[in-house]
């Protein structure tokens, strides 16, 4: 059986050259039967794939809820996949993705996966923002002997699971506000998902924290780059410019563990405090964490624990 370490010791393999392994799964058809695109989530947020067992309906529930289902003494709910993107599968919901992810664990249908491919990040692309209404976070571009190019749309799970799960509604950030920053410093924050963003600035802003949000590692490296260049010409350290930079692990481009480990082995940067904002739960992803190099963890989402971390990095 793996251990922790052992797992700590392949994921940081993994992510040492900015790289991630992908689920790709289909959904079926539009309303014609065509077009049966890939779609992907990350392995990470996996716990097991199982064969579609029998869901139990729930009254009066949210749209794209199909029940509930028992695995093995765990009820666990299940969103209809294909029906919230609206796609129409043309053998049925076979399949299911038991994800674990920000606190969470739920279900998803699908009509069939794919296989597991291992990605460069740099193949992934941030998706234009009207995909699915948000619920596409990247573009993940595939190049195999066998198939050719193909394009594998990257859902937004933090997103759906925010939306129609219920009881996950986006949580309040009843934080203290006793934390201050140096004059002029904000917090620079990076995350890919629209619904993390979302939580995220309204966390800060009931803290009274100034920030610069960005939505990958590599955004967020070009604008600490722009703030150290501001900070030399305006005889500054670059800690009275940015007094914290905060960041998701899986992101399009530059992961977060990258991103930690460009700034902490830099002279020109390792003084920043790095905090890492991750849906990856677990004592595996918090030891990885460690090895990049941050000097803390929070997982998504407690706005309450996100302040704690803050302060007493701060």
């Amino acid at each position: 059986m793996s251990t922790v370490q052992q797992e700590v010791d392949e994921r940081t393999n993994l992510t040492a050259s900015n790289k991630f392994e992908l689920l790709l799964f289909r959904l079926g058809g539009d309303s014609n039967g065509e077009q049966n695109e890939l779609y992907g989530i990350n392995v990470f947020k996996i716990r097991e794939i199982v064969a579609m067992p029998p869901v139990t309906p729930i009254a009066e529930s949210a749209p794209y809820m199909m029940g509930v289902v028992n695995l093995r003494g765990e009820i666990l709910p299940v969103i209809d996949l294909p029906g919230l993107i609206g796609c129409s599968p043309t053998t049925g919901l076979n399949i299911l993705l038991v994800t674990e992810f920000a606190r969470t664990t739920q279900c998803f249908a699908v009509e069939a996966v794919d296989e597991i491919v291992r990605l460069d990040w740099s193949q992934v692309r941030p998706s234009a923002g009207s995909y699915a209404d948000n619920t596409v976070t990247s573009i993940a571009r595939l190049n195999d002997e066998v198939h050719g190019t193909r394009l594998v749309q990257v859902l937004d799970v933090e997103t759906i699971v925010q939306k129609f799960v219920p009881g996950k509604e986006t949580p309040s950030a009843h934080a203290s506000t006793d934390i201050r920053l140096p004059p002029g410093a904000v917090i620079l924050a990076a995350d890919d998902s629209a619904i993390a963003r979302t939580i995220i600035q309204k966390g800060l802003d009931e803290m009274g924290l100034p920030y610069i949000m960005t939505k990958s590692g590599k955004e967020a490296w070009e604008k600490l780059q722009e703030l150290a260049t501001e900070a030399d010409k305006e005889n500054k350290t670059l800690r009275e410019k940015v007094a914290l930079v905060l960041t998701d692990l899986e992101m399009p481009e530059m992961d977060g563990f990258t991103l930690t480990r460009q700034i902490k082995t830099s002279n020109r940067y390792n003084s920043l405090p790095v905090l890492i904002h991750s849906s990856l739960s677990g004592s595996a992803n918090e030891a990885h964490v460690k090895s990049a190099g941050a000097n803390a963890y929070v997982a998504k989402f407690s706005p309450v624990e996100l302040a704690e971390k803050i302060r007493q990095i701060l």
